[in-house]
């Protein structure tokens, strides 16, 4: 499968930055969400969306961020509001797996100017 993340960009302190990552493939049945990673820290979970709906955050993230999917569209996506400095990073969004390690797409990067 090959994810592909859009609408990264530069954004101030406060503003808002809608993600979406659309799969070439189906998505259904399969959890979906967004890691980020900045510059040299470990990537880490920021958002999780189940099969069903369910939705998990980040602690960092919670109130702010929302994320979303349309299995027809084979799409996701992540609300960011309020956006931090600490927000600022690569976005991947995955598809995760039963069995083995997630599928990744490419990235988006965000910078969230103070």
């Amino acid at each position: 499968v090959q994810l592909q993340a859009f609408g990264g960009g530069l954004v101030q302190a406060g503003g808002s930055l809608t993600l979406s990552c659309i799969a070439s493939e189906s998505i259904f049945s399969f959890p979906m969400g967004w890691y980020r990673q900045a510059p040299g820290q470990q990537r880490e979970l920021v958002a999780r969306i189940g099969r069903f709906g369910y939705t998990e955050y980040a602690d960092s993230v919670k109130g702010r961020f929302t994320i979303s999917r349309d299995d027809a569209k084979k799409t996701v996506w992540l609300q960011m509001d309020n956006l931090k400095a600490d927000d600022s990073g690569v976005y991947y969004c995955f598809r995760e797996r039963q069995t083995g390690s997630p599928d990744w797409g490419q990235g988006t990067l965000v910078t969230v100017s103070s």
